[in-house]
């Protein structure tokens, strides 16, 4: 019934003209069973207005095609389709050659030179247009967009405008001035389309010969024991098999039972396996803080959680895989801190930072003389997510995160690092922000102030002043001033700032897309309100099903940002990756990684950016969430991981023919090596210990008979005659 609803809506509007005309001669059937009032084409006038245009010309805009009742019905959005029109008039007149005569959008009367939703609508519109062009092969030739100037827009009258300039009414001159869509506008016509935007042509190169190539996963859960029963089960059994097939249990047999051992663990079976297949020089993963002190303080210690967290360390190690090990994880969802922990406040508790500590100090000790790569905290500047009450509840978590960062950083430096030697960071969300509208200052201001409120709210502290941001501290003061907001960043001691300053070894960011931003005043008490930042969605952009934009360039732009504010720091990209629906030939996650990989190749090579190592994102996917995963939920796997696998490889992108710069005949027969050594170990160990007994029997054999000898000797010696006088003397 909709379709058929949806179908008459059409042929009122555009087919009361067009059918005659474009179709048959006459009105359509619909209109003529529906309208007794509809008068009649005589055979001839059907004749004589049948084929009467040389192209199909129509209008399209905000007062085409508006139902009746503009209410949404069901909950459901009513959008605009230009794409659909034009597949419809495909369809109902045999693909005539087509004209978009108007079309355009409005803005409300006060608006006067930002009309940046007037944009993102053609924008919107004309993509849709190349779509059909491209796509559904329809033949338009043309368009034309409404209008040249502000004017009288009907029954709206002065209340909207429509022109690609701003006319000012109330001036003598009516004075003229352009728009941002006539820039845009401009723009579009002199690309004649959407242009793939990149911040140079791809480049061929490589990073250096110890960079590293990673993979991340989220919090890993600890198998409480080993699946391998057989091994602490000391009874003998007897198998049925030819009857009900059970195991019968034989009395009086004891058997010797072993330790479990780290491969016993189904789970690090698991992981291995699939590191194995990509092939990555690093493993990074979070632990669950909850499971090792599930108090919340060392009065309580999982050391069976300790002990399955080490052999996803060593194992992985066995296979020349190092790890990146985060100590800590909170997702939007879930905290992950220890219940009482919670239920004390979390993190607007300042005593949450000196258990932090605590429990760094056990990971450290008990995993630290394997791991080289510490990340304390993932993302704390996306918390905003969970303590969004209030802005000054925000920005004490956000205060007692960067403490609980500082504390453990020290610790290491003053207890750890001389023996163990690793360094410690924590990783920040670092998406890039462009102006939403570039023809607009405002925008531009809200993209600096984007990353100033997302990135430098933690990052300065630590790479910088031991302060935050100063635009940051001036634009809520001044919001403030106006009774904009309440919010208030809290202040650093003098020893809060001493600690806080210089306690990172490396930046550590997750970059996923670059985000367009636009100015708003808003108003409230909520940290997301202080920023005056609203997003928009680019719909020429390349995207994934999340909706992440595909702009590679954005993370190079990233990078040099970081290396401007902070120096020439060493950064590690921690996190980098893509929703893909596919289970199988995941095209948009391998475009993805080679135009990222690529950007971060020219940020290395061109702008002299520090890189020390790429973690493409993630290891698995889970299930009912967005496809990150090179595996599937049931460890499938995917074509991706061949791509990366290459990438690896090469260690980049080399010029064909090249000779590899890193020994990777010596590193290959190394590994070749190693991977011997361990298929072979039981054999080794076997041999190693029967030439062990081999040299002791020979030394023992060897031995006796000096002994003997020497036994022989002396006694010979007895038998020879002395002079007088001497006596004789055995040594």
């Amino acid at each position: 019934m909709d379709v058929s609803m949806c179908q008459e809506s059409m042929v009122s509007v555009l087919g009361w003209f067009a059918t005659p005309i474009h179709g048959n001669g006459d009105y359509p059937d619909t209109m003529k069973k529906s309208l007794s009032i509809l008068p009649l084409f005589s055979e001839a006038e059907k004749e004589e207005v049948r084929g009467t245009a040389d192209f199909f010309a129509f209008s399209f805009g905000p007062n085409n095609f508006k139902p009746p009742n503009t209410i949404d019905k069901m909950g459901q959005n009513l959008s605009l389709n230009l794409r659909k029109v034009l597949n419809w008039i495909k369809l109902e007149y045999g693909n005539p050659r087509i004209l978009i005569t108007e079309n355009g959008w409005f803005t409300d009367s006060y608006v006067k030179t930002e009309d940046t939703t007037a944009i993102y609508m053609m924008k919107k519109f004309l993509n849709q247009v190349l779509q059909a062009i491209r796509i559904d092969d329809i033949q338009v030739f043309g368009y034309t967009a409404w209008s040249l100037l502000d004017g009288f827009e009907w029954h709206d009258a002065y209340n909207t405008r429509r022109g690609l300039f701003y006319v000012d009414f109330n001036s003598k001159q009516k004075e003229r001035k352009p728009k941002s869509s006539a820039h845009y506008y401009k723009q579009i016509i002199q690309e004649n389309g959407f242009i793939l935007k990149e911040s140079m042509p791809d480049m061929q190169g490589q990073f250096p010969c110890d960079f590293s190539w990673g993979i991340t996963e989220s919090v890993l859960k600890p198998e409480s024991m080993a699946s391998s029963p057989q091994f602490t089960d000391p009874h003998l059994y007897l198998w049925n098999a030819t009857g009900n097939r059970l195991l019968h249990r034989v009395e009086g047999v004891k058997l010797k039972t072993r330790p479990a051992q780290c491969t016993d663990f189904v789970s690090i079976k698991k992981q291995l396996e699939m590191l194995t297949r990509m092939k990555v020089t690093h493993y990074r993963f979070a632990l669950d803080w909850a499971s090792v002190l599930p108090t919340g303080n060392l009065s309580e210690v999982n050391q069976q959680v300790l002990r399955y967290y080490r052999c996803v360390i060593s194992e992985g190690l066995k296979l020349n895989i190092s790890p990146m090990v985060t100590l800590y994880h909170p997702t939007h969802s879930h905290l992950g801190l220890p219940t009482p922990l919670l239920h004390s406040g979390g993190w607007l508790n300042p005593s949450t930072a000196t258990a932090f500590q605590d429990y760094a100090g056990l990971c450290f000790q008990e995993l630290g003389d394997l791991v080289k790569l510490w990340i304390t905290i993932n993302e704390p500047n996306r918390l905003s997510d969970i303590y969004n009450r209030t802005s000054n509840d925000t920005y004490r978590a956000a205060h007692n995160l960067l403490i609980a960062h500082a504390l453990v950083w020290h610790l290491y430096d003053q207890q750890y690092r001389l023996s163990q030697r690793g360094t410690v960071s924590l990783s920040l969300h670092s998406d890039w922000a462009e102006p939403a509208n570039p023809y607009v200052d405002s925008h531009w201001k809200a993209a600096e102030r984007f990353l100033q409120f997302e990135i430098a709210w933690f990052a300065d502290p630590l790479f910088k002043t031991g302060d935050y941001p100063t635009a940051m501290r001036e634009y809520i003061a001044s919001k403030n001033r106006q009774g904009l907001s309440s919010s208030a960043l809290p202040h650093f001691t003098e020893d809060e700032r001493r600690l806080v300053k210089g306690a990172a070894d490396f930046y550590a960011l997750n970059h996923f897309t670059t985000r367009y931003v636009m100015h708003e005043q808003q108003n409230g008490s909520r940290y997301d309100s202080d920023r005056d930042v609203q997003f928009l969605q680019d719909i020429t952009c390349l995207s994934s099903p999340t909706r992440l934009a595909v702009l590679p360039w954005g993370e190079r732009k990233l990078l040099r940002w970081i290396r401007k504010n902070y120096g020439d720091v060493d950064i590690y990209i921690t996190a980098n990756g893509i929703d893909d629906q596919s289970l199988e030939n995941d095209q948009l996650r391998k475009y993805y990684l080679e135009k990222y990989v690529q950007e971060a190749l020219k940020a290395y090579l061109i702008d002299k950016v520090k890189i020390k190592g790429y973690y493409a994102f993630k290891l698995t996917e889970e299930k009912s969430k967005p496809r990150f995963g090179f595996f599937t939920s049931d460890f499938r796997a995917k074509s991706s991981i061949q791509f990366y696998n290459h990438l690896i490889s090469s260690s980049g992108f080399p010029l064909e023919n090249s000779s590899p710069r890193c020994n990777q005949t010596q590193e290959k027969a190394e590994c070749i090596a190693c991977s011997f050594l361990l298929q072979k170990k039981p054999l080794i160990f076997f041999g190693c210990c029967f030439f062990s007994t081999l040299v002791l029997l020979l030394s023992i054999t060897i031995l006796h008979q000096r002994k003997r000898r020497q036994f022989w000797k002396a006694k010979s010696l007895q038998n020879i005659p002395l002079k007088q006088g001497h006596k004789r003397v055995l040594s």
